[in-house]
């Protein structure tokens, strides 16, 4: 007997008001990175109607015009007209940051005697599986592509009355856990007020939905595209915005475990980041490499430390080597202490604005460095496959 299960993922647009914060929290980071690679930061940015709010703590030789930073990423998230609750230039911004704890700042920082620690406790958590080309789970990849075309769609005029706010999600209904068909698909699109409902729905399943799941629609797939019936209040006046509240559409869509560390708005020396980007890179490399068909890898760390304090590896059934050896070779080749991983990933750069929306895995892109699959030779080769 077929056994039916049911995997939903969800995605959000650049334009939503917690996406919104997680760029301007990444936005700073990159402006100070820029300046200063070793710049210490962890900022939060909370936004409402007409307005934004930063606070958090930064040591760095830097500067950095928050107000500026804020308007500029607004602008180029499509926030330029005030009837959709918020825009560039009159948007108001309050800046709350100071420095960072020096108790913290003791942990983290290396010296001759002692190697840089972890910036914080915590549990990460890294996934990869054989379902797309870009080894992520099938959901979150088709949630993330429909919301990019919704954007684009926005973007290129080609669907005229949509606004920066909006959401995806899909169920995928899979056959002895293989994916089959989608069994529904959910579109919410911010609008403006003159369009007719109907006309939109028909847009967005025309150029939006069908483009991009075409091969997992059937007649039975249900299909809401807001469901409420308008959408025309969003972004921050809808519904107010957080950074780090996305981070299930920001890793692999429910699929997998979660430490609960968001990544927005912090360096590379808090592992919240940088130990689930090392996570992902080490069950990418398994994967790829032909161990397993399906890999979830779990790092723990303690403040100040620099080794883990515990690395597991689950296969869920899929591994071709025992797993015990899959940690021996993951022990190995992968140091996985927070400078290592710096070194290793280049994280110390600019690149975070663009990870702060539509997923921060499964992106080939060259500042995605996470995302390599350049240990596969040699754990192939030592694995004896």
């Amino acid at each position: 007997m077929v056994k039916i299960t049911f995997i939903t993922s969800e995605s959000v647009t650049e334009g939503h008001a917690d996406k919104i914060c997680d760029q301007v929290s990444d936005a700073i980071l990159d402006n100070l990175m820029a300046q200063d690679p070793n710049s210490r930061v962890a900022v939060e940015c909370l936004t409402t109607t007409g307005l934004v709010v930063v606070a958090g703590e930064v040591t760095t030789k830097g500067y950095a015009d928050i107000q500026g930073i804020v308007r500029k990423t607004l602008k180029e998230i499509g926030y330029t007209n005030p009837s959709f609750g918020i825009d560039s230039e009159d948007a108001g911004v309050l800046v709350s940051i100071h420095g960072q704890s020096p108790d913290i700042s003791l942990g983290v920082t290396a010296t001759e005697q002692k190697e840089q620690g972890a910036g914080d406790q915590g549990m990460m958590y890294g996934f990869a599986c054989r379902e797309t080309p870009e080894l992520m789970p099938l959901p979150i990849i088709l949630a993330h592509k429909l919301t990019r075309r919704l954007a684009d769609a926005r973007k290129n005029g080609e669907i005229k009355s949509i606004g920066p706010d909006g959401k995806s999600q899909v169920s995928l209904e899979y056959h002895d856990g293989v994916p089959k068909r989608l069994s529904a698909v959910v579109i919410a699109a911010q609008h403006t007020s003159d369009v007719a409902e109907d006309e939109l729905k028909k847009e967005i399943t025309e150029k939006v939905i069908k483009p991009v799941c075409k091969e997992y629609l059937d007649e039975s797939t249900d299909i809401h595209i807001n469901a409420t019936g308008k959408f025309v209040i969003g972004g921050p006046e809808g519904d107010s915005g957080v950074t780090g509240r996305k981070i299930i559409v920001d890793t692999y869509g429910g699929v997998g475990k979660h430490g609960g560390g968001a990544f927005s708005g912090k360096d590379p020396t808090k592992v919240d980041r940088s130990g689930a980007y090392a996570a992902r890179y080490v069950a990418k490399n398994i994967v790829a490499a032909g161990l397993a068909d399906k890999c979830e890898v779990a790092i723990s760390y303690c403040i100040g430390v620099a080794e883990p304090t515990s690395i597991n590896i689950e296969t869920f059934g899929t591994n071709k080597i025992p797993e015990e050896k899959i940690i021996g070779l993951v022990k190995k080749h992968f140091k996985l202490t927070p400078s290592w991983i710096i070194e290793t990933l280049q994280l110390r750069r600019p690149i975070y604005r663009k990870t702060a929306a539509y997923g921060h895995f499964g992106r080939n892109e060259p500042e995605f460095t996470w995302e390599r699959t350049d240990k596969t030779e040699i754990l192939r080769k030592e694995a004896g496959l």
